[in-house]
Order: C-alpha cells, then structure tokens, then sequence
C-alpha cells in the first residue's frame, strides 16, 4: 500500500500559527515573573509575520495546489483570505498588549486563543472538503467562546460567553445537519465531487434534502456573519466581551465566516444558485435594514459598532447576490477594507478607556476632538469610512459590490442598499460632530497610550487611506485571487 504524499509546505502558515501558539503557552508556564507576560504578545506577534512570509511566498508561486488527499487546497482564494487573518490577528495583538495587562487578563492562553482562532479561520478558508470547513469553524469557535469571557470576573463577559456559547452550538448543529443532508444526497464531501455529482444528477436540483440543506447551512453560517435573523447575539456579545476580543470578532469571524460561505456555495452548490438568490435577496435587505435602524439609537459605542457590522454583513451579502466574479472580488476588497476601518475605530475605543473607566457611551465622546486632536481625527477616519464617504477604503468597498449587483440586474437591491448607506451616515457623523462641535460633558484624563495600540491604530488608518487612495491594487489582487475559484 502506497502512503500518501505528504506536503507540509501547503500548510506551512498553519503548522507556523500552531507552533508559536504551542510556544506562547510553554514560555508563560515557565516563565515566572508577572513582568515578562507582554513579551508573550510580542512571540505571538512573530509568529503571525512568520506565517504572513510564507503565506506570501505561496502566493508568489502562483499555482494552485492541494494535498492531504484533496481536503485542504491552496489556491489564490485561500491565501487571499490568509493574508486577511494574518493582518487582522497581527493589529489585533498590538491593540492587545498593553489592553490586557490593563484590564488584568494578559496571560499566555488569552494569547494562544487568539492564535488558534486564526488558524481555525485558516482551515476555513482552505478546506476543500466539508469536514475541513467544520473542523477549522470549530476550531475558532470554541478559542472564541473561551476569549469571549476571558475576564472572569466580569459579570458581563462571562454572561456574554455564555450567550454565544449556547446560540453558536445551536447554530452549528443547524449547519452540521446541512452538511449531512449534502453527504446523505452527494455520497460526497469533497466540494468539486459534491458539484459534479450535482451536475451530472439533474433530478437532485428539485431534491428535498439539498433544498432542506441550503436552509440549514444558511442559518449556520449567518450566524457566523451576523445577518438578520440571526444577529440576536451581537450586540450583547460585542459589548460584554473585551473590546480587543469584539475587534477580533467582528473583522476576523466575519471574514472568515464568509470564506466558509462562499467556498461551500459557489464551489459545491453552484447549481442551485437561481434557488438561493431570492433567500440572500430578502436576508441582504434586512441586515442591512435592522443593522442601520436599530444602531441609530444606540448610546454605547460598542453595541453601536455591533449593529454597524450587521449592516455591513448586509452590504456584504449584495456581492454575494450578484453572483458573479466581480461580486465576490468586491466582497473580498470589502472584507479587507473593513477589517482596517473596524480595528481602527476599535483601537480608538481602548486608548480612550482606562482601567475600571471604558468611556463607552458615546457621550465621552464629546470634546475629544480638542483635547485628543489625532485620535478622533483616526476615529474619524474609520467611521467615515465605514459610512462610505470618500477618499476613504469603505467608498470603493460599497461601490464594487453595488457595481457588481447592478451588473447582474438587481438594481432594486441597489438602491435599497444606497438608501440605508445613507442612514448609516447619520450616526457615524453623531459622533464626529460630538467630538468637534459640542463641549466635554465629563473630564477624561489620565489615559495612557499603549506605544503598540498607538501602532496599531496608525497602521488601521494607513490602510483606510491606502484603499481609498489607490483601490486598484488591493481590487487587482482581490481578482486574481478568484481566478479559477468559480
């Protein structure tokens, strides 16, 4: 019997992500002195860029490949999304090293977490095979339950880790009948077999376990994304977790929820997609419609940019409507500009709190612009950008995937979806006109500035401007990345 070729330099970011979380936990065992916990953030952060150098040395090679027999593939979609986790877990380190030993939560496990998490969204991105999907889902799920309610003695973190914890289980169990229901109709779990199979069986298009399945799968990754109707956890979730986590939460779940999505749907179930295009219709204008709705009374800063991220789920999901390469490039270049606008306007939440003193409400806000001049002016910058006002990154995020949908001939979603951008524009300018144009209703002083959440926050706005300044090279990128993908 022949062994199977083993190549490990497919998964050599991941074999990286795994080791240097193994390391973190081993040196903070054996490492005594309170004083030497920040470095175990600054071992994570090498670990990510040593994961980054050969993700982009794979990318250089330019042929897709796949290995472990045909489960885990490397082609320019995975490593596209590989590159976002990366830099979502690196500026999410940086925001954490001197947010942790603030809050009393900076230990090795709160460090190996996070990288687990990204290795899990990793897996997701490159599995070409279901259980690959499901192991890597899992694997970021349970490191984020765990991180949720990292602050044990937070009565509002664990009771936020409780809540995700019991509706993500429910969620998964809703997405793993869907992929049994696929097994049960397929005898596949190989994505390319399961759309052959598909193809060449025209009776399975009207099969009552794959049209079962495309609403089950639908409800599990929805939660994933935070889209309406399964946005209820949100909110309560961003705002009980610590604030370093909920950044982690909203960019790299998010993303890596919709890798998940688009890799299952348009590479196993292509076939049914004039079945699930009046589904993402309807689910794309309410996200988008209770996300902006509802945010416009928030007063917590937090639960505000919770509802911001359904919203944006429901931009997100036009591109997926349209169908077509250019609207998943577009949700790609969205996915990447969001990461940097949301990290950005996250990193601004922490550096104006202080221990037992978050300065959430938004309220605190008012004055900053004078007292703080370059942190509300980065703040600016991300929600502007998040209301997809130009020249910032979040302009061309909308623009692509609204280009995208009236390409395909679903205008009407369009206009619906510029309609509710401009509602959003009504409570990210709240804040702006808070922190310029009204006085201070309460001192805050005494903040100290993490030099790493300092960096973190720049290099956010470096990329806020960069996509917005010169869109064409991420968007060239995003393309040639889905080369071959559909």
């Amino acid at each position: 019997m022949k062994l199977p070729e083993i190549d490990l330099y497919l998964i050599a970011p991941e074999i990286v992500i795994t080791f240097f979380g193994l390391l973190v936990l081993m040196v903070d065992v054996f490492s005594a002195k309170e004083s030497k916990k920040s470095a175990l953030g600054y071992l994570s952060l090498l670990g990510v860029a040593i994961a980054f150098i050969f993700t982009v040395s794979q990318i250089q090679t330019g042929a897709a490949s796949s290995g472990f027999e045909g489960m885990f593939v490397s082609d320019g979609f995975a490593l596209f999304f590989k590159i976002l986790f990366e830099i979502i877990a690196f500026l999410t380190l940086l925001i954490s090293i001197g947010y942790a030993r603030r809050e009393g939560f900076e230990c090795g496990e709160y460090y190996a977490l996070l990288l687990f998490a990204t290795l899990g969204m990793m897996l997701m991105a490159a599995g070409s095979h279901l259980l690959t999907i499901f192991l890597g889902l899992e694997t970021m799920s349970i490191a984020m339950y765990v991180l949720t309610g990292i602050m044990r003695e937070d009565r509002r973190s664990v009771e936020s880790a409780l809540k995700y914890f019991l509706l993500g289980a429910f969620a998964t169990g809703f997405l793993l009948y869907g992929l049994a229901l696929i097994y049960g109709a397929t005898g596949s779990f190989y994505l390319k077999d399961i759309a052959s199979f598909i193809a060449s069986q025209k009776s399975l298009l009207k099969s009552p376990l794959l049209l079962m399945s495309l609403a089950f799968l639908t409800i599990g990754f929805g939660f994933k994304i935070g889209s309406v109707p399964f946005h209820m956890w949100t909110p309560d979730v961003y705002e009980g977790a610590p604030t370093s986590v909920t950044a982690f939460m909203a960019t790299g779940v998010k993303a890596a929820g919709f890798s998940a999505l688009l890799r299952v749907f348009f590479s196993a179930l292509p076939a049914f997609h004039p079945d699930w295009t009046p589904m993402m219709w309807l689910l794309a204008l309410a996200t988008m419609t209770v996300g902006n709705i509802v945010a416009i009374s928030q007063t917590n800063v937090k639960r505000l940019l919770a509802y911001s991220s359904i919203a944006h789920a429901g931009y997100l999901l036009v591109g997926f409507v349209a169908g077509s390469p250019r609207g998943i490039s577009g949700i790609l270049f969205y996915l990447m500009a969001y990461a940097f606008m949301n990290l950005g306007a996250f990193s601004c939440v922490i550096l104006l709190g202080k221990k037992g003193e978050e300065n959430t409400l938004i309220t605190d806000y008012s004055g900053i612009g004078f007292k703080y001049p370059l942190l509300a002016a980065a703040m600016a910058m991300s929600l502007l950008s998040m209301a997809g006002i130009p020249p910032f990154a979040g302009f061309y995020a909308k623009l692509y995937v609204f280009a995208a949908a009236v390409e395909s001939n679903n205008t009407g979603l369009v206009v619906l979806g510029v309609l509710n951008s401009a509602v959003s524009v009504y409570y990210y300018l709240r804040i702006t006109v808070l922190m310029y144009f009204r006085e201070p209703e309460r001192d805050i002083s005494g903040l100290q500035f993490s030099p790493a959440s300092v960096i973190a926050l720049v290099l956010a706005v470096i990329g806020i401007l960069y996509m917005g300044l010169f869109p064409a090279n991420v968007l060239s990128f995003a393309q040639k990345s889905i080369v071959g993908f559909m």
